[in-house]
């Protein structure tokens, strides 16, 4: 009878299945506390989201809505890398731009007073204000990249749709000593683009 040499057993590699039971046993217990979890890093997987909001696995793209919103529950970023966290492990995963996509959103108010409520394709609803932030980058062609910040760090690409319909109801405001076009929500007034630049367009 011989003994088991340790040093040859070997690591069973991460996989979206286990992450996934580990995370439903989570759920259980309320919102997982992603934030307060810190497990060893176990490695990369390969899954991806795409710019429009797509999950991939091994190249396939996950089809069932309850397993992608379950996986962006857990999902976490540090250093601005994106992991998927569980209070075991964690594992990093690729994005190509932001996690998530705001699919719609919902206007009340006017002026100041306005609001800007945000939907994203996996369930989540904020409203922009001092907590979560518009913003827009602009690309070297003058395309506009429009963000809102859904929770920690994590932002959601506003959907042309969306954000086609929030220029119609942008209003000029002073920014930073110069007058930009921008949203209000909440109090707080996110710029869009510099009024001086509108003649061009």
């Amino acid at each position: 009878m011989t003994e088991t040499d340790d040093s040859q057993k070997t690591v069973k590699a991460p996989s979206a299945e286990g992450i996934a039971a580990a995370a439903t046993q989570a759920h259980r217990k309320g919102p997982p506390p992603v934030h307060l979890w810190n497990p060893p890093f176990c490695g990369d997987i390969d899954m991806e989201i795409r710019r429009d909001g797509t999950w991939f696995y091994l190249g396939t793209p996950i089809g069932r809505a309850p397993l992608v919103r379950l996986f962006a529950s857990i999902l976490k970023l540090e250093d601005g890398k994106y992991f998927l966290v569980t209070p075991v492990e964690k594992v990093g995963i690729r994005v190509v731009d932001a996690p998530f996509v705001a699919v719609d959103c919902e206007v009340s108010g006017s002026g100041a007073d306005q609001a800007l409520t945000f939907t994203t394709n996996v369930g989540d609803v904020v409203t922009a204000g001092p907590e979560h932030r518009i913003r827009v980058t602009r690309a070297a062609d003058g395309e506009p990249s429009p963000y809102v910040h859904i929770r920690r760090g994590l932002e959601a690409l506003i959907d042309r749709k969306t954000f086609y319909r929030l220029v119609e109801i942008a209003t000029p405001a002073p920014h930073e000593g110069r007058d930009w076009l921008g949203l209000w929500s909440e109090g707080v007034f996110f710029p869009i683009i510099p009024m001086a630049e509108l003649s061009g367009i």
